[in-house]
């Protein structure tokens, strides 16, 4: 296969199997050390702005959303949080942990929640966030990354989007083997009705529902549970990538830049364990410690306890324990 490696790994205990296996993977998200950066200038950084502008607005609109807040009601304030968890599911446990790593398997009607929910963050059809993630991790902070931490806290976090990508980013995706995405009629199918289905999922129903069911005014109902919720959810997502690869400790391997944030991890729950799921990409939990300030492990634990998802890969104990004697920063602390 084209731009793919093999490896080799133990996953460990698959949780709703028991059994000890090793497992081979094709996979694209191990980073590729052979990859050298271009020698000579950098090419000329080429603003989007129609992207700027749009970021502008919604981050300007969004501040009236705090305004608006003491005056949302009770019932409001509940669906915006669950509007927020929903989004976040489908990001975290959806595009992040299913798509990208395929570090667990989701029977059809979970792929298609998750795909609704994916929906309703606005943050790229699956298609396209699994792409650029698995880039992400095979280039991590280099050219070919999308939101390369060694730019800065500003690219990592919002600028990555705000400007044209890296040519080495754009030539890097298209050789990526993507061939499970393609197979998956449900994300090919969100891909092609993504923008119906976020004008629905990600701005009409936040809005329409506690304007219907218990009355809250339009203004309430559109700046808190839409445009404050969609906001903070995309903040929440873009601090994994700059925060998460800046501040925090490096139990796991000190020889590469991303962190563990405990922040991080309360607000994009989860996903905050920067430094273990660099480590170890495949682990469905992206943490050593499960459910601690996971609450997407917990979502993951669940689907498999109802029968909707299995397989979920993990890492042996030894395993990880000999990678902290060998790459850690010496921070390591169990629990």
């Amino acid at each position: 296969m084209t731009e793919t490696e093999t490896r080799n790994h133990h996953a460990g205990k698959h949780q709703n199997g028991g059994a000890m296996a090793a497992e081979t993977s094709t996979v694209e998200d191990v980073f590729d050390d052979t990859y050298a950066e271009k020698e000579g200038p950098k090419p000329p950084r080429t603003l989007v702005w129609r992207n700027i502008i749009m970021m502008t607005l919604l981050h300007v609109t969004s501040l009236y959303g705090l305004v608006l807040l003491p005056s949302a009601s009770a019932p409001t304030l509940a669906w915006t949080v669950v509007c927020y968890l929903f989004s976040a599911l489908g990001v975290t446990a959806g595009a992040h942990r299913l798509w990208s790593h395929r570090s667990y398997k989701a029977s059809f009607p979970l792929r298609v929640f998750l795909a609704l929910a994916n929906s309703m963050a606005f943050q790229n059809d699956i298609y396209e966030w699994a792409r650029d993630h698995r880039v992400h991790h095979k280039y991590s902070e280099t050219d070919a990354d999308p939101h390369n931490a060694k730019r800065g806290f500003f690219f990592a976090h919002i600028g990555w989007l705000l400007v044209r990508k890296h040519p080495d980013v754009i030539e890097k995706g298209k050789k990526l083997e993507l061939t499970d995405l393609k197979a998956d009629k449900v994300v090919m199918f969100q891909r092609r009705h993504y923008k119906l289905s976020v004008l629905i999922l990600c701005f009409l129903v936040p809005m329409l529902v506690p304007w219907y069911f218990w009355g809250e005014s339009l203004a309430v109902a559109y700046f808190v549970p839409g445009l404050l919720r969609y906001t903070v959810m995309l903040n929440a997502t873009w601090l994994v990538n700059s925060a998460a690869h800046i501040w925090g400790n490096r139990p796991y391997d000190k020889t590469i830049n991303p962190r563990e944030n405990a922040l991080v991890a309360l607000s994009a729950i989860g996903e905050g364990f920067h430094n273990y799921h660099h480590t170890f990409p495949f682990d469905y939990a992206t943490s050593e410690f499960g459910c601690k300030l996971n609450l997407t492990t917990a979502f993951i634990d669940l689907m498999c306890f109802m029968g909707l998802a299995k397989d979920r890969k993990r890492v042996l104990k030894e395993t990880i324990a000999a990678r902290i004697q060998r790459t850690g920063d010496g921070s390591y602390k169990s629990g």
